[in-house]
């Protein structure tokens, strides 16, 4: 290792501290390369990436299609505003519509795509004076306005009120509760098919066919973010095609485009005109470069038959955990919906980041007590059950410190 590696964190490190707004908790580490689902940092150090991205990087580091899709567009176009037609645009829109439903509108990420939700199920609802939106307890759907107030965690909210108005909160899988805030002035339900940062939390699919059902009973939209649980990362190209239940409107962004800025938002065709020209706009949505990396993605997903790989890794890896359970009393329960895992602990789970990293494997803690891991759709069972057995040693650790 020379001299300049040895510096390269440090000074990157520097760097932040006198130029970068530091409003996110950082490890000391900066990472320069990487590929498949492996990473690495400027000491030359190699990591295990077992939440990649955050999981944005849904094919892992620099997929080679993706990689080329994106060099091949920026030697040719890179933006144009939606003022013009977007060949890549419109492809793209079909590759997702034609696997889903309804018709597409593209930003740049999670909460843009939930904004625009909001907005439209807004405009929906105007005629009748319907604006109000249900969400639900843990969920999460990002940090502009109207999304964050439609996450129902507190702690996301101190310091920034008053919130927006319009919204109200409800417990998951309580159908009673939710029934009990619906009134005339309700336009939309809003939640997640799985919560993600909410800690791997699967809805009963019993309580979302009710949703549904109530929703066409008093004419409200339902609305599935898909942000974490789209493109494939449940084993189905969306997470609303394992419950039965069709949403009347899904968002998605993070593993969208395979690590590049891309948000979306689709909606039933019947509605999608209740967004007019000039009531929502994204001036970097659906720019060319995002589209051509999308459907390099999506392509690569398809060709590769990585739905089914997910599906019979995530079988295996459900086996794995419970019979890890079985031997460690602070493993309180193992959800598992294809490349999303949570384990969720008796103890703080935070300890475990650390510990991980350092044996050269990195994963995520959410919710204070919940291990969260979002591998890449193309990782190895090798690779995969490498990392298992580097947590499994970790969480034992833990296990004999308390």
């Amino acid at each position: 290792m020379t001299q300049v590696e040895m510096t390269r964190s440090q000074a990157t490190i520097d760097l932040f501290d006198q130029y970068v707004v530091p409003n996110y908790r950082r490890y000391p580490i900066a990472l320069v390369r990487g590929e498949g689902s492996h990473v690495w940092d400027a000491d030359g150090k190699k990591y295990l990436d077992l939440f990649p991205g955050w999981g944005c990087n849904i094919l892992g580091y620099s997929p080679p299609a993706v990689v080329k899709a994106i060099q091949e567009q920026a030697a040719r176009l890179i933006h144009v505003p939606n003022t013009w037609y977007i060949e890549q645009q419109g492809r793209f829109a079909e590759f997702l519509c034609s696997r889903s439903f309804g018709k597409a509108f593209f930003c740049n990420s999670g909460a843009e795509a939930n904004e625009a939700a909001i907005k439209l199920a807004r405009l929906h609802g105007s005629a009748a004076g319907k604006y109000r939106i249900i969400t639900f307890e843990h969920g999460f759907h990002g940090r502009t306005f109207g999304a964050l107030t439609a996450t129902a965690q507190p702690k996301y909210h101190e310091g920034l009120g008053p919130m927006m108005a319009g919204f109200r909160y409800a417990k998951l899988n309580d159908l009673e509760g939710v029934r009990s805030l619906v009134d005339n002035e309700t336009c939309a339900i809003m939640l997640e098919p799985v919560q993600g940062e909410g800690g791997v939390r699967i809805p009963d699919p019993v309580f979302l066919q009710a949703l549904r059902d109530l929703c066409d009973e008093r004419g409200m939209l339902l609305i599935f973010d898909e942000v974490q649980t789209g493109m494939g990362r449940t084993g189905t190209w969306f997470g609303y095609q394992q419950t039965g239940v069709m949403p009347d409107v899904m968002t998605m962004a993070k593993g969208l485009a395979g690590g590049v800025a891309c948000g979306a938002m689709i909606c039933r065709s019947e509605i999608a005109g209740d967004l007019k020209p000039g009531m929502h706009a994204s001036t970097f949505g659906g720019n060319s470069l995002a589209m051509a990396a999308g459907l390099a993605t999506g392509e690569t997903i398809e060709r590769e038959g990585l739905l089914e790989h997910v599906q019979d890794l995530a079988a295996e890896v459900l086996v794995y955990l419970k019979s890890l359970q079985q031997s460690l009393s602070i493993i309180q329960e193992v959800r598992v919906c294809g490349m999303m895992i949570g384990i969720e602990l008796s103890i703080p789970a935070t300890p475990a980041v650390g510990k991980c990293m350092d044996r050269g494997v990195l994963i995520n803690a959410t919710q204070s007590t919940v291990v969260r891991l979002l591998p890449a759709l193309n990782i190895s069972k090798a690779d995969l059950f490498e990392g298992l057995e580097v947590i499994a040693g970790v969480l034992r650790e833990m296990a004999n410190e308390t």
